[in-house]
């Protein structure tokens, strides 16, 4: 078996990282800050997203970027697999986890053509769960191990900074499709 990653899948970041775009570093940055800022999910979501017309959301910015939609669905697929991998964290002995596989994702499960009132509901639902999974680890437990791809080991805690710098980005991510891609002329107003 080869050390290299599989095509296609990028590595993750380190346990240290500290986002050139953001400035937040996982080494400083709390797990009541992450709950924080995954509890916000809904909330913020209504406050970038909310006024947007439909086809607003579903206009990519770039063919090779993704529409807001796309970035919001994904977010609830990101509260979705970091809870089980969170369970599995606390629950089994380095477990090995999948990837995500985020383009074949947003493809076969048509991100883009999704509703956005039944997807704030579901927003909701996977941020509370997420929640709740943290609330679940004890100080032992944000030790423990995952790996995902070859030598790629990550603490329970690293998962849940993750989580939240997912969110935080693509919050950001949303906002620059909805300000970058003018309104077109037979957009709903």
């Amino acid at each position: 078996m080869s050390d290299e990653p599989p095509a296609g899948i990028p590595p993750l970041a380190g346990e240290d990282h500290t986002c050139a775009e953001c400035g937040l570093s996982y080494s400083t940055f709390t797990l009541d800050a992450a709950r924080a800022i995954i509890g916000s999910l809904p909330g913020s979501v209504d406050a970038v997203a909310g006024p947007a017309p439909g086809p607003a959301l579903r206009r990519r910015p770039a063919p090779e970027r993704w529409s807001a939609l796309e970035y919001l669905v994904h977010l609830r697929d990101v509260c979705v697999t970091y809870t089980i991998r969170l369970h599995r964290a606390r629950t089994e002995d380095r477990p090995v986890l999948e990837p995500m596989l985020n383009d074949l994702r947003a493809r076969r499960f048509r991100y883009n053509d999704r509703s956005l009132d039944g997807l704030r509901d579901e927003l909701a639902a996977c941020a509370a769960g997420l929640g709740e999974e943290i609330e679940r680890l004890t100080p032992v437990d944000c030790e423990r191990i995952v790996t995902r791809l070859p030598g790629e080991h990550r603490t329970a805690r690293w998962l849940v900074r993750q989580a939240a710098h997912e969110v935080t980005h693509h919050l950001e991510d949303i906002r620059h499709c909805l300000t970058e891609v003018a309104p077109r002329p037979d957009d709903p107003v």
